[in-house]
């Protein structure tokens, strides 16, 4: 039998993806191959695309790509539980690409009630996480700071918990979204104190009970400590991937806040965050369609990457679709 190939997305130096042939990967004994639907598109990987001096170039086919579902369309001979034919969402690393081949438990079943729709759960799960980290309560107020995909979610389910919801966003689109999500309060991201100013008179000088730093940058960081009330709680969501960080700990010591950093690292919790956000979805408790709001093609990766960085009017989330 001849080699068997796939397109698979690749980026080849910074600034520039290639579409090349590459290896159809055979699964290993707990492993199973899935034929992939599409992938998410995270932030996270436009350092790699723009370049840094620590990444190597040129990166591996299909690399970058963490948010993909499909298919299985082979199985280990070890594997258990799931078989051909079974839709999943996985949490691989190599899903720009038309097959990747993914470890049994970082697999998840979708029920056939999503048959047809995306579903990138590595970010969903996430959201899920952040969630659950956050301990948002009936009653509590909470202030989230950043209103892209994540933001939107940690809005619904915030909104669904009983809170009551600031969004905090530079687009009016984003919070138009955030509204559409449930927020009850819509403050534009522009000056510093006009929003402290504005969170503290809509919430009689308090302040929030929870903030949620959604961006990722230094300034929302500092902004979303200023929201926080005394012993409320400091919620860290941002992927703060580009250096250190300054922040006022005067504020924070006076404060008396606990402060969450809630990106989560353990595999196990990572799977069960993307199983509860399949779950939340299926029941229609979390509406993710929505927020996908840009689809590309394989071959038009690095259109997808731009769209991510500069946020055109109207976008929240990119897809990359195969067909």
């Amino acid at each position: 039998m001849g080699r068997r190939t796939m397109a698979a997305a690749r980026v080849v130096e910074p600034q520039r993806i290639e579409v090349v042939d590459a290896e159809v990967p055979d699964p290993g004994p707990t492993e199973v191959r899935v034929k992939i639907e599409g992938c998410g598109v995270c932030a996270s990987n436009l350092p790699p695309f723009e370049g840094r001096e620590w990444f190597n170039y040129p990166m591996d086919p299909g690399g970058l790509g963490h948010e993909g579902w499909g298919v299985v369309d082979a199985v280990g001979s070890e594997v258990k539980g799931f078989r051909e034919g079974d839709r999943v969402a996985a949490l691989s690393q190599h899903a720009y690409a038309q097959y990747d081949v993914v470890d049994q438990n970082s697999v998840v079943a979708l029920p056939s009630t999503l048959e047809g729709l995306p579903l990138p759960g590595e970010p969903l799960g996430c959201a899920v996480n952040i969630f659950k980290r956050s301990n948002i309560c009936e009653g509590d107020t909470v202030a989230i700071v950043g209103i892209g995909f994540l933001g939107a979610l940690l809005t619904q389910m915030a909104v669904e918990a009983g809170a009551r919801v600031i969004a905090i966003a530079r687009r009016p689109y984003a919070l138009r979204v955030a509204g559409e999500m449930g927020a009850q309060e819509l403050v534009e991201m522009d000056d510093h104190w006009r929003i402290i100013e504005r969170v503290k008179d809509l919430t009689g000088g308090k302040f929030a009970d929870v903030v949620i730093e959604a961006v990722g940058k230094e300034w929302p960081l500092n902004l979303s400590a200023e929201l926080t009330k005394e012993r409320g709680r400091l919620v860290v969501a941002g992927y703060h991937q580009d250096g250190m960080r300054s922040v006022n700990m005067q504020l924070w010591n006076w404060r008396g806040m606990d402060v969450i950093n809630a990106h989560e690292r353990e595999h196990q919790v990572y799977i069960d965050g993307i199983r509860e956000a399949v779950e939340r979805v299926a029941t229609g408790r979390l509406d993710p369609m929505p927020l996908f709001t840009h689809r590309y093609s394989l071959s038009e990766l690095g259109d997808a990457l731009h769209a991510t960085g500069s946020r055109p009017d109207g976008f929240m989330k990119a897809l990359i679709v195969m067909h």
